[in-house]
């Protein structure tokens, strides 16, 4: 096909050729065939043959860049650990590496994901040689992280996976309100204000003798309770905790007495705080100060 282009595309200069020749009758007879296939070879692409040579240099040029592209240094960056490494104040630690390691006193950003505003920085560090490990204090949550270094010549900027992970951190039984509270005997679930109590934790539970007192709170997303308490009554009293009706652990306290009842509560959403007397001469009355380990 290139060569019958190649052949038809010299037609209206023969042409032209003969008609400088004297012979006009025919070389109109080949003009007017020559424009006509010329018209069809416009149409075909005749005007857009490619010479041997401008091919081999296009060849050329695009094996260069090539070439370049797969030339060209990049940088890679890996999360090697995430995990909490306080719980009560939420400390949130992420360990990385980069290759190759950046220049001395290099910036890298631990950025948390956003579903509104993106990749968001939440604090950064930096690296000694190829390691780095920054920390950042963060609520509890389950969210998706990653290590992030900006252009540094010769390499563009660099950022690692996203790397999910659930982040537990302490937080006050109370500080979502409750969700209901009850029992018998003029029970009374009282939550110290959060003026008094800024943890959200602290709370007195009291009932007539003979009496139950019980409160409900939002757990899920929790993995651990822990839970002092302190028998103020005269007597012996069993505190609880349930999930729906199976009961979770329990403690029996005497008089004047201080304890601890702490469990592990995976898949409790709704938990149960219940004291009940046993025996007392004007019934139950317990001091609490609770936190429960949460993603939330």
């Amino acid at each position: 096909m290139g060569v019958r282009a190649n052949l038809f595309c010299g037609t209206t200069r023969s042409a032209r050729r003969l008609m400088s020749a004297g012979t006009a009758s025919r070389a109109r007879r080949l003009v007017s065939a020559g424009t006509a296939v010329a018209g069809a070879l416009v149409l075909a692409g005749c005007a857009g043959v490619i010479a041997p040579a401008q091919s081999a240099m296009v060849a050329s040029d695009s094996a260069r860049a090539a070439e370049t592209a797969q030339a060209a240094p990049t940088r890679t960056v890996k999360i090697s650990s995430v995990r909490t490494t306080d719980y009560t104040a939420g400390v949130l630690t992420v360990s990385g590496v980069l290759t190759p390691a950046p220049a001395a006193g290099s910036r890298v950003a631990l950025q948390r994901w956003d579903a509104v505003k993106g990749w968001q920085e939440i604090g950064h560090g930096t690296p000694s040689g190829a390691n780095v490990t920054i920390s950042s204090k963060q609520p509890g949550s389950i969210r998706t992280y990653r290590l992030a270094i900006g252009p540094q010549a010769p390499y563009a900027a660099a950022a690692s996976a996203p790397y999910g992970y659930s982040h537990y951190k302490w937080r006050g039984l109370f500080a979502k309100p409750l969700l209901a509270s009850g029992g018998k005997g003029r029970p009374a679930f009282n939550v110290v204000a959060a003026s008094e109590s800024p943890r959200r934790a602290e709370a007195e539970l009291l009932a007539d003798k003979g009496g139950v007192v019980w409160g409900d709170v939002n757990s899920a997303g929790c993995s651990w309770v822990k839970n002092w308490l302190g028998n103020i009554t005269d007597g012996t009293v069993r505190v609880a905790l349930l999930n729906g009706a199976a009961v979770v652990g329990s403690v029996d306290q005497t008089q004047e007495t201080e304890t601890w009842l702490n469990r592990q509560i995976p898949g409790v959403n709704r938990l149960r705080v219940q004291v009940t007397d046993l025996k007392s001469g004007y019934g139950p009355q317990v001091a609490l100060d609770s936190m429960l380990l949460c993603t939330n």
